[in-house]
């Protein structure tokens, strides 16, 4: 379009005129002269209104689109401040075990902030990730929340939508009023105007003006256009410059680790990092603390060099409600399905003695290290072989596939029948497959949360947001099944899922 008008306004080139043949000729010469300049008028006329139309034509379509586009200040008008609740968001990812961490860490900003917790789905493992804090590269906080945003939608739109309440039991600590929560569907009906259960329909597609909906909504909620007065404020602040504690007396220290000169000159870094109060950064008095919605980006965090990646909030001794959330938190079961399922796997299948192999091999750091992961379990084992009876019973749980032990350690064990027998589960197996019906016919994380009176789309929400393909609960019964390894347990070092199942070992949940 831009190249017809740009023909219009170039100056047409001079046809060659073609030589004299004498007098008779100057008549004719200056009739097609006549001509050619009306012709060229005529062409001219229209280029010039084609163009003309065709302009304020693409111009209407791309404000159009920039209207529809540009976010709606009246989202949080009147539906979502009716509700009478302050909300906060946070962007979970990487693997499940990192996720229940955030969860956790999100519980206890809520509860210090005095905010109802948007409980997310359970992401796909690694469907999202962050980076790496200890090498300061990491996804900008607006961009991690719309990636996150983006998965809840897709998650919801292929019937694999799956809250993290309907894993992780979070009923007493909603029924003590410990926190308040509302599930992620329930917010986004509200605060994006849309029926989030017909989202959750088969015949939804990615293209319908529902799910544009939703994006847009997404792209909101996620801050790329800025906080909104009493409406939303946007977390940017991540591990490369901020240290969250509460009530610890270091508000604005600088905190011991910082990117070494190295690291600075080689990637330009400015970053300082700082410890900051939460409450005094986002609570009461602060901009933060008027928007109906706090939307934090990773609450992820980790022990670094003496410090922590990103939220030290580990206790809070001068606050009796919150030190009590913190230690209630330090251990969360999982639904009652999934440990029943668990249980049942170790007095029914195993119906022994046992211990829990937890090998981790083929993910990230853990790939490197197969010998000392392999050293650590054969040296049990040995020690279980002189003391104990045989054959030694031994649940594994691994990342490995069965067809790849050979030529390792656990070929060596499989292969040994007079000394060992192995146990393990897989994802097609009866036991598996009737946990997750049993979780999606359950919907404990619409239950539990808090619903408006005026929401009267719950009962739909419910039937048409069951799961139609079934969650992977698999790595959380063999959890429970490693709970319940009488004769000890062998994790990977570094892995948090060693460290959740110490956890849960340590509460005694297979007993209880």
């Amino acid at each position: 379009m831009n190249h017809i008008a740009a023909l219009a306004d170039r100056s047409p080139t001079p046809w060659p005129r073609k030589r004299s043949g004498g007098a008779a000729a100057a008549p004719r010469s200056r009739s097609l002269l006549l001509c050619t300049a009306s012709l060229l008028a005529v062409l001219a006329f229209f280029y010039f209104s084609y163009a003309r139309v065709s302009t304020s034509l693409l111009r209407g379509s791309l404000e159009a689109e920039a209207e529809a586009a540009a976010p709606r200040p009246s989202r949080c008008e009147p539906r979502v401040r009716a509700l009478g609740q302050r909300f906060l968001s946070y962007a979970p990812h990487s693997g499940f075990s990192n996720q229940l961490s955030e969860f956790k860490n999100a519980i206890v900003a809520a509860a210090v902030l005095n905010r109802t917790l948007v409980v997310p789905p359970v992401l796909d493992h690694h469907a999202v990730a962050l980076g790496s804090c200890p090498k300061f590269r990491v996804l900008d906080g607006g961009e991690i929340r719309l990636a996150v945003w983006e998965s809840a939608v897709e998650l919801l739109r292929t019937g694999r939508y799956v809250s993290m309440a309907d894993i992780i039991d979070i009923s007493s600590l909603v029924s003590s009023s410990m926190i308040r929560t509302i599930d992620f569907r329930v917010f986004a009906s509200i605060w994006c105007g849309v029926n989030i259960d017909l989202a959750c329909n088969n015949g939804a597609t990615g293209e319908s003006p529902l799910f544009a909906s939703l994006k847009q909504c997404g792209s909101f909620l996620s801050g790329f256009n800025g906080n909104v007065d009493e409406c939303l404020y946007s977390v940017d602040e991540d591990c490369r410059s901020t240290v969250w504690t509460y009530q610890n007396g270091n508000d604005g220290e600088l905190d011991s680790f910082q990117p070494n000169e190295q690291l600075k000159r080689k990637k330009k870094l400015t970053y300082v990092r700082r410890r900051r109060d939460v409450y005094k950064a986002l609570g009461p008095g602060s901009q933060a603390d008027s928007a109906t919605l706090l939307a934090f980006g990773s609450l992820f965090t980790s022990a670094y060099k003496g410090s922590q990646l990103y939220f030290d909030i580990h206790e809070a001794p001068k606050d009796q409600r919150i030190q009590s959330i913190i230690e209630k938190i330090e251990f969360l079961p999982f639904v009652p399905q999934i440990l029943s399922a668990g249980k049942e796997f170790a007095l029914t299948t195993i119906k022994a003695h046992f211990v829990c192999a937890q090998l981790r091999l083929l993910d990230g750091q853990f790939k490197n290290h197969w010998k000392t992961t392999f050293l650590t379990l054969k040296e049990k084992v040995e020690s279980l072989r002189q003391n104990g009876p045989l054959p030694i019973h031994i649940f594994v749980m691994t990342d490995l596939p069965e067809g790849n032990w050979s030529k390792t350690y656990l070929g060596d064990l499989a292969g040994d029948v007079d000394n060992f027998k192995l146990h393990f589960l897989q994802e097609e197996d009866e036991l598996v497959i009737r946990t997750a019906k049993e979780l999606a016919n359950g919907g404990h994380g619409l239950r539990v949360g808090f619903v408006p009176n005026s929401f009267a789309r719950m009962d739909k929400l419910k039937k048409q947001c069951t799961p139609r393909k079934l969650a992977d609960v698999l790595l959380c019964i063999e959890e429970v099944i490693c709970s319940c390894a009488s004769l000890g347990f062998v994790g990977t070092a570094g892995s948090t899922i060693a460290e959740s199942i110490e956890s849960m070992r340590k509460h005694d949940v297979c007993s209880s």
